[in-house]
């Protein structure tokens, strides 16, 4: 597992970690982004809703990053970025798959249960925006949630 970098200033904190490209570290992200949510200068009403959006919205990105990154070899890796102002978190999720058209995906079916095929639905439900492009590095998925 990669080393966290984590900065803090008066207003702002950036954290930057690169985890396995496997899904045994889904819950290790989890909780980083849970400690981060209480961390923040947010009202307490709201802290543990925010610690509850922020791991479930990254631990699906990383598990989507885990499962369609190319070839999920054992050497790759998933690289998540924090980082939070006045204003907003943001989290940023790197991979290296082939990529998707955010916009094309269609709402899941509920009346099917299904275990797959709701992550990005569950994503826009608890995060304020979510924008993914391609990079010259790979992909990034940006979600940002409003704190302030």
């Amino acid at each position: 597992m990669g080393w966290a970098v984590i900065e803090m200033c008066e207003t702002f904190v950036n954290l930057d970690i690169v985890v396995p490209s496997q899904t045994r570290y889904l819950r290790l992200v989890g909780a980083i982004a849970e400690q981060l949510a209480k961390e923040l200068d947010v009202e307490e009403d709201t802290r543990e809703t925010l610690a509850f959006h922020l791991n479930l919205a990254l631990t699906e990105a990383v598990a989507n990053a885990i499962q369609y990154s190319s070839a999920a070899k054992s050497t790759d890796s998933v690289r998540i970025c924090f980082s939070v102002d006045d204003a907003y978190l943001s989290v940023r999720v790197f991979d290296h798959g082939g990529g998707f058209d955010l916009a094309a995906l269609p709402s899941p079916e509920f009346d099917e249960l299904r275990e797959r095929g709701r992550g990005i639905f569950f994503i826009r439900s608890v995060m304020d925006s979510v924008q993914y492009h391609k990079t010259d590095s790979g992909n990034v998925l940006e979600m940002r949630k409003k704190i302030a």
